[in-house]
């Protein structure tokens, strides 16, 4: 095993597995598999599977026989075991790590198919299979000041992007067009990948909080809002700016308004100790005072990293305190049918000092185009 990160996340799930007792933890979900060992792949049907027991020193890490070589080069593992396509994996698991002395694995429920489970289930008849993925989960929710690196250079590329992208924007182009501008510039500035389906709306097509990209052609006092995100070196990065083309309705501004003081009061309110509901709160009463209350219809934040939606989740009904490390978006909406929407959202991180550090420095105020 190397040293520091994996070393030490090694560790930590060692003793995590232990105290949950579990026999064994099989952990299936790419990002996990990344996040423990260093080694990032997408195995689509092919079986991918992490093994970490109590009692053996490091894991078992079983990958396609394709990613075999990459698989060496970057895992941070004890034992490899290469998958190839006319193999049997889960005769592999039951031969490598063992079916007898299982009584209780922990697995991840929400990556876990159906299919998969039943063919783990007869490798190992009298184990219990229980939920370890919010054992995982409570590893990667506080990050490193090495994640945070990586995170501020996904965003500093995505902010790159939507400013050449906003230099792109004219009366007569199309949503789709500006979308395909950003997805190439994310990867001519060396982004890895979309951290997600960006996300650009035009007119009263912005008023769709999950809105997909249209062949609409923008036009004078539209709002346009954009949705975007790059992943780079294993991390992800995500803000929404929402632009005018014009001058405005008096409106149109008013709404612009109300969600910036949303957004500026969510951010506020995120200070270590505090309940996340607070976040949450602050900023839809900001919306609220403006009578815009009704069309926010969507939590405040998430949490993110090594994907776009991870914990904590910023409602107002989560009393859990808010913790240095934890890395979350702000990111108020306000979406009026056949008007337009617009949401602001900002990463921001819980520093040592328990203040919030803001990632996100594109320019909040009104921009017009």
């Amino acid at each position: 095993m190397s040293q520091s990160p994996f070393k030490m996340r090694y560790l930590r799930v060692k003793e995590a597995v232990k105290a949950a007792g579990f026999d064994k933890a099989i952990f299936t979900s790419p990002a996990t598999i990344y996040y423990l060992t260093g080694f990032y792949s997408d195995p689509h049907e092919r079986f991918m599977a992490l093994v970490a027991e109590p009692g053996m020193d490091g894991y078992t890490l079983f990958v396609p026989a394709l990613d075999e070589e990459s698989a060496r080069g970057a895992a941070s593992v004890e034992r490899l075991a290469a998958v190839g396509d006319t193999d049997r994996p889960y005769e592999l698991l039951q031969r490598l790590c063992g079916a007898s002395a299982a009584r209780r694995i922990g697995v991840e429920s929400s990556h876990l198919t159906h299919a998969s489970f039943v063919r783990m289930a007869a490798v190992y008849p009298q184990a219990d299979f229980v939920d370890a993925g919010p054992l995982i989960m409570s590893l990667r929710l506080f990050k490193s000041a090495d994640e945070i690196e990586r995170v501020k250079t996904a965003v500093a590329l995505a902010e790159q992007v939507l400013q050449e992208a906003v230099s792109k924007v004219r009366r007569g182009v199309s949503e789709l067009e500006l979308n395909a501008e950003i997805e190439y510039r994310m990867r001519a500035l060396g982004g890895d990948r979309p951290a997600f389906e960006t996300s650009v709306l035009g007119g009263v097509r912005s008023a769709l909080p999950h809105g997909r990209s249209s062949s609409y052609q923008l036009q004078e006092n539209d709002f346009l809002l954009i949705d975007m995100g790059v992943f780079k070196d294993g991390y992800c990065s995500d803000i929404t700016r929402t632009f005018i083309l014009g001058e405005g309705s008096a409106s149109q501004l008013r709404i612009y308004d109300a969600v910036l003081q949303a957004n500026l009061a969510g951010i506020a309110a995120a200070r270590a100790g505090r309940p996340l509901q607070e976040v949450d709160r602050a900023a839809r009463a900001a919306i609220e005072k403006e009578g815009f209350g009704y069309y926010f219809n969507h939590r405040t934040g998430h949490g993110m990293g090594l994907e776009i939606h991870e914990q904590p989740s910023v409602h107002g009904e989560n009393s859990d305190p808010i913790q240095h490390g934890m890395l979350f978006t702000v990111e108020p909406g306000v979406y009026i049918p056949e008007l337009g929407g617009v949401r602001i959202e900002d990463d921001i991180y819980i520093g040592d000092d328990g203040e919030a550090q803001v990632l996100t420095s594109y320019p909040k105020e009104l921009t017009r185009l």
